[in-house]
């Protein structure tokens, strides 16, 4: 052979093994919380349950796994596209055949020609790396070393290949290969005892156990996870018994847990106590339980609480420094009706989802502790919602392209308040009706905040389309300034002048609010829709004190001097 030729061998050589190295390095993630393009979403195949298995470490960050996707073609000719990033895929096979794919800026992409409108197929995908995100692995405040899924809002696609868009709900089975020492949590029942990992099971090879979990009901993917550390659990108590057809349980009924940190044992009682209690309020007021056992988890996540079908996981620190924190718990325990079970179709429409879970969470406090206790929590609502930043966006705001800047006040607080506002205007009795019938319709779907309004329209047998119009489609809050003027007659009456002006900003609305004005217990309705509204009312007798406006609290405002 010739020196040139050798020259142009190694060269050759030399390329291949760099390509070969670029293949092999896991791909850049893309950015999470940025809202997808109509594009991304065609909907060309839904995905009906996926089946994982992971296998997980103590001494590292690197991941292996594999999921197979079994899927319905809703087209003919469908193309896929899962969402992934970040990590290596090993193989990728098209009903157990190996198949070309390709795999840029966040999606897997592959057409499907052949199949028809109906086929169902399975995607099976071998992949492993270091995730990025939305599996989070590190030390916990404690210095022990944790490992736990936090998906919201689009996080899955940085461990699990997935449609990640809360519309496409699915059911999941897991197995879990995880270090011997630790517990592992995930949605859904555990499926048999803990057994110990064979030799040739993917991931790190460690002293590990083997756990299986199994969820029967579809949950979006931002609720799909998992969990592994040094736990420790205890048991609430029963709850839904007989009211919850996800059970696993002879009798019926659902488990209520806490898994925390052993350092947190004595910390964490005092937030969990009415953890099943909880379970049973929302139970009695909406409908059935939706899962098969309710967990709540000491976690790294980043969210104060997130609310995960059946596996609810809470920030660390709060629990580590013995805060209180049983008005978060209320909440995502609410969640697992509205959000979970009933998910909001994209997440510009996350009102359906935090607004509700605001309101019923504070509901449960209404019941469990007095009105007075509910009051507190609106009124410190209201308060966010007045000294809020986002007053000029409306709840439902497209325009917002950072899905991380949806967390807002309009979608917790005033989403919140506009459920105690329709409860107010249609009263205890058609509102939870609606509401029950809500959840009943929708359960484990996803909807949109019109498919809400119209129950409630059928409901109560009225529109509602002005409500809603200026409460979740527009921005702001009425805002009144309020004046009274006596006008003496001669005789027994006497006529008050009452002008009411709404001075909010020229950018919102002008509310349409049915209301009251009270002087003690002498109430007159009024309807406020103008932006000067006036009226006369006769009395006996001048009231010593000046008027107020729905001074029972239903109406979301402002009083300005």
């Amino acid at each position: 052979m010739s020196k040139i030729s050798k020259i142009f061998n190694y060269k050759i050589l030399f390329i291949l093994f760099s390509i070969s190295l670029l293949i092999g390095q896991e791909p850049k993630p893309i950015k999470a919380g940025i809202a997808p393009s109509n594009y991304d979403y065609q909907g060309d195949l839904d995905a009906l349950h996926y089946s994982i298995e992971i296998g997980l470490g103590e001494k590292t960050n690197f991941i292996e796994a594999k999921v197979a996707i079994k899927l319905v073609s809703k087209k003919d000719n469908p193309n896929l596209r899962l969402d992934f990033t970040g990590l290596k895929i090993e193989s990728f096979y098209v009903n157990d055949i190996v198949s070309s794919y390709s795999y840029d800026k966040g999606i897997i992409d592959k057409n499907l020609n052949g199949y028809n409108y109906g086929d169902s197929l399975i995607i099976k995908v071998h992949y492993s790396g270091k995730a990025d995100d939305g599996l989070i692995i590190g030390n916990n405040v404690h210095g022990n070393r944790t490992i736990f899924v936090d998906n919201w809002p689009n996080r899955t696609r940085f461990w699990l290949p997935s449609i990640d868009h809360p519309s496409d709900k699915a059911t999941v089975t897991y197995k879990i290969h995880a270090p011997k020492k630790w517990k592992v949590i995930a949605n859904g029942y555990s499926w048999g005892k803990p057994t110990k990992t064979i030799n040739n099971a993917i991931g790190p090879k460690e002293d590990r156990l083997t756990w299986s979990w199994k969820v029967n009901v579809p949950i979006p993917t931002y609720n799909m996870v998992v969990g592994a550390a040094d736990l420790e659990i205890r048991t609430v108590g029963l709850a839904a018994c007989g009211n919850a057809p996800a059970s696993m349980r002879e009798d019926g009924c659902i488990e209520v847990t806490y898994w925390v940190y052993p350092e947190d044992i004595e910390n964490a009682k005092k937030s969990f106590k009415r953890a099943d209690k909880m379970v049973d309020y929302f139970t009695n007021l909406i409908g059935p339980f939706p899962y098969e056992k309710l967990a709540n988890v000491q976690t790294s996540t980043r969210f104060g609480g997130m609310e995960n079908a059946s596996a609810i996981f809470y920030s660390e620190k709060g629990i580590a420094d013995g805060r209180n924190i049983e008005g978060t718990v209320s909440h995502e325990i609410a969640h697992q009706w509205f959000g979970d079970a009933v998910t909001e179709e994209n997440w510009h429409h996350l009102w359906l989802s935090e607004g509700f879970a605001t309101y019923f969470g504070a509901l449960f406090f209404e019941n469990a502790d007095g009105k007075e206790s509910f009051d507190k929590k609106m009124k410190s609502s209201l308060n966010r919602v007045i000294n809020s930043k986002v007053s000029n966006r409306p709840i439902i705001d497209y325009e917002q392209k950072d899905l991380f800047k949806l967390l807002n006040s309009n979608n917790y607080p005033k989403g919140g308040w506009v459920l105690h506002m329709l409860r107010g205007y249609l009263g205890d009795k058609i509102f939870f009706e609606g509401i029950r019938e809500y959840y009943k319709t929708y359960i484990h779907k996803s909807v949109l905040t019109e498919q809400f309004q119209r129950i409630m329209e059928d409901v109560s047998g009225e529109s509602l389309d002005w409500f809603f119009e200026q409460w979740i489609f527009k921005p702001g809050y009425p805002r009144f300034l309020y004046e009274e003027d006596w006008e003496i007659k001669s005789g027994s009456k006497e006529t008050l002048n009452i002008k009411i002006t709404q001075v909010q900003k020229k950018e919102w609305p002008i509310f349409e609010i049915p209301t009251e004005i009270c002087w003690y217990n002498d109430c007159r309705e009024i309807n406020l829709g103008k932006n000067v509204n006036t009226f006369k009312f006769d009395f006996d007798k001048k009231p010593l004190v000046k008027g107020t406006i729905d001074p029972k609290g239903w109406v979301l405002k402002e009083i300005v001097n």
